[in-house]
């Protein structure tokens, strides 16, 4: 979905985003995820769910699948976890052989089904269903002209711009894969799209490919493809993965095969960083590699930039504890499990008491307490945004009886706002981008505190350095972010005040 932050109805949503802004972790919130399968006689139903069920992470609030009987659409979504939206019944009433799926975190308009992915619009070819992973930057002036041309809104975010725009275009009489490339080239911003119509499965990767999408193969039949967010989505289903879709592509699949078009001049590869460091399932393939080998080489090449004099490293789970073992590989300081994590609090709609509330940290990890008595600890995380949540872990561990704790972070610090579908914190409220790092230490109480370098981190990916967007720690936006939009992420956030 979306991070557009000059949301059409943030006058509705403020209270969802409030809520989310005082209890989310130090690091940015999650993408989304997409699937689509075209499979021929098989329950291409079921294969999304199962596809959802693995992208899980990347979406927490909200979940969506719409099939295709000719043109005919049958759609299902729902506020909640994938296994709370969908039971056997209902997969049952999801006929077709072809399917869209979506797993979404709202950032653009508020936390309500309509606003659930996939978005379904009418054109005079048939319905189409869209699955967004991105954001627009251009979204007001998009909404804008829509409206001047008389077409009906129903929710609020970008994602259905986009659908609504081709739609527009296939209206003036042209067929589907012209009026969806006129109207991708209206579309400033991320997108990762995965798109049904009755005609075929479209997938496509704005011209940065700044959000990742894979295309992977089911069984030896080369007419069934599988469109991902990432290959964990492949994989559970027992996909193949064949190849990235490319930035500026489209790929059309129908039951002639898989044909590829290029739509964007001049694409320039900018993957967002954050994908490979934190988003993706570290059993995720990026660059022919699984992203855990990769954040290993984070936690060597941090124990090699910034080591430090202690009795164990432990990382934070789970998403910090590859380049933990990668710290305690390179520096020779024991791996430990010193954090626990509660598995099964996951997203809840049920909020903790404030009492609850200032205790914490405590409903997702649990510390060990006979591993951490009486040592000097590293912890290993991978990023930082506000230092809250920083905070109470290293609180957390000093009350377990750790007599140091020295925090490394297997990214650089976060400077600045994300506007191409990740939610963060405007600029002031990134503590890095305010505050030294001497500062840092004495506010989330550590004895010292460390980054990786962006050299580090970039060489660490073994590919070459300008193909990967690194704007959340420069300021260097490869997509030019207007003024108002910069501005209205800064109303936002003041809007927000924490009870």
């Amino acid at each position: 979905m979306s991070n557009n932050p000059l949301s059409f109805d943030n006058h509705k949503c403020l209270d969802t985003k409030a809520s989310r802004t005082i209890d989310r972790a130090d690091k940015p919130e999650e993408a989304c995820g997409v699937f689509g399968v075209y499979a021929p006689e098989e329950d291409v139903a079921k294969l999304t769910y199962f596809g959802l069920y693995a992208l899980q992470h990347r979406g927490q609030e909200s979940a969506g699948i719409a099939t295709f009987v000719g043109e005919q659409v049958h759609l299902h979504k729902e506020m909640g976890l994938v296994s709370q939206v969908f039971n056997e019944a209902i997969l049952n009433q999801l006929p077709g052989s072809l399917a869209v799926g979506h797993t979404r975190y709202s950032t653009t308009g508020s936390s309500r089904v309509v606003n659930a992915q996939p978005a379904v619009v009418e054109t005079d070819l048939g319905s189409l269903a869209l699955a967004h992973n991105g954001n627009l930057v251009n979204a007001t002036a998009l909404r804008e002209e829509l409206l001047e041309h008389h077409c009906n809104l129903v929710t609020t975010t970008d994602s259905e711009l986009i659908a609504l725009a081709i739609a527009e275009e296939v209206n003036t009489g042209k067929a589907w894969l012209e009026g969806a490339i006129r109207a991708f080239n209206r579309c400033q911003g991320a997108f990762s799209l995965v798109i049904g119509t009755p005609a075929g499965l479209m997938g496509t990767r704005d011209l940065n490919g700044i959000r990742p999408l894979v295309i992977g193969t089911l069984g030896q039949d080369s007419q069934r493809y599988v469109l991902a967010s990432e290959t964990c989505g492949l994989d559970i289903i027992g996909a193949e993965y064949l190849r990235d879709v490319e930035p500026g592509e489209l790929v059309w699949i129908t039951e002639a095969g898989l044909t590829s078009y290029r739509w964007a001049q001049q694409p320039q590869r900018k993957l967002c960083i954050f994908e490979m460091i934190y988003f993706a399932r570290p059993d995720s393939v990026m660059h022919s590699e699984s992203l855990y080998s990769y954040r290993l080489r984070l936690g060597r090449r941090l124990a090699i930039e910034s080591p430090a004099d202690a009795d164990i490293v432990i990382g934070v789970p789970d998403s910090g504890v590859p380049a933990a073992i990668g710290f305690s590989q390179a520096s020779g300081i024991p791996y430990a499990e010193g954090l626990i994590k509660n598995r099964y609090v996951g997203r809840t709609f049920i909020q903790p008491t404030q009492t609850m509330r200032e205790s914490g940290i405590r409903m997702k990890l649990n510390p060990l307490k006979d591993v951490l008595a009486g040592k000097r600890v590293v912890i290993v995380d991978d990023s930082i945004v506000r230092g809250t949540t920083s905070r109470k872990l290293v609180k957390t561990l000093r009350d377990a009886g750790a007599v140091e704790v020295h925090m490394r972070v297997s990214s650089p610090p976060v400077t600045h706002p994300c506007f191409y579908g990740i939610d963060t914190d405007s600029q002031e409220q990134l503590i890095a981008a305010t505050r030294p790092v001497t500062d840092i230490v004495k506010q989330i109480g550590v004895d010292s505190l460390a980054y990786l370098s962006r050299e580090g981190m970039l060489q660490a990916t073994k590919e070459d350095p300008n193909s990967f967007c690194t704007a959340c720690f420069t300021g260097d936006y490869p997509i030019p972010v207007p003024e108002q939009v910069k501005r209205s992420k800064l109303m936002l956030e003041c809007s927000i005040v924490p009870s």
